[in-house]
């Protein structure tokens, strides 16, 4: 039972990475131009990514300092990622297994 819940977990976080990725990469896109806002698809796709993101990055913001335009905030949650991942997850499932 707890592998199942431990892969679980490792799933719903690979799922959580590639959103954020996606939603970065795009991010980049609209801010240099190469894709446009008035794209009913690309807004309807980027109104998705920020209301499933924008939760997780608040707190992470609201701690961070003002950067001006630089928001780390993606880059602070992929490594909190990756150490639940690697730190975090593996000691606490092998106790209980």
């Amino acid at each position: 039972m707890a592998y199942a819940l431990y892969n679980v977990i490792l799933i719903l976080l690979d799922v959580l990475w590639w959103i954020i990725i996606v939603q970065a990469i795009l991010s980049w896109l609209i801010a240099f131009n190469v894709i446009n806002t008035q794209n009913d698809f690309v807004r309807s796709i980027w109104i998705a990514l920020d209301k499933l993101t924008e939760p997780i990055y608040r707190p992470i913001r609201r701690v961070m300092p003002d950067l001006g335009g630089l928001d780390l905030s993606p880059m602070v949650l992929l490594l909190g990622i990756i150490i639940l991942r690697q730190a975090i997850l593996p000691p606490i499932f092998s106790a209980l297994v």
